[in-house]
């Protein structure tokens, strides 16, 4: 997973295993943390990125990673510990997105408000 979410070679079987993880476990477990988790509008951004077709596959590899790691029942600081539980993740999270950002457009901004049902008040 280090390797993926540096950028570098990853099997198209391996890509395809972890695109089915994040695809099949990640709304299960934002709903799970969601009031816990302080940075879930880059997280879900991340996740609509990732699984766009349109995104170099490099990027989405990436992304993909990073999605998994946050998916983990176990990982280096357990996120059942209070506000320390997401720490590793959003250093991972803010690391892979810091250099993608180029490719995390107002689209998948917008599909994550949406999602997240958090779209702009309507002025009256």
């Amino acid at each position: 997973m280090r390797e993926a979410a540096l950028g570098r070679q990853l099997s198209f079987s391996a890509f395809a295993e972890r695109e089915r993880k994040v695809r099949r476990d990640f709304w299960a477990k934002l709903k799970r943390f969601a009031g816990r988790v302080p940075f879930v509008d880059d997280l879900v951004a991340a996740y609509y990125c990732a699984l766009d077709p349109a995104t170099p596959l490099r990027v989405r590899a990436m992304l993909l990673a990073a999605l998994a790691y946050f998916i983990l029942p176990t990982d280096f600081i357990p996120d059942i510990l209070g506000g320390l539980g997401f720490a590793d993740d959003m250093a991972l999270l803010t690391a892979v997105t810091g250099l993608v950002s180029s490719h995390i457009t107002p689209t998948h901004r917008a599909a994550a408000a949406r999602a997240l049902d958090k779209e702009l008040p309507r002025s009256t």
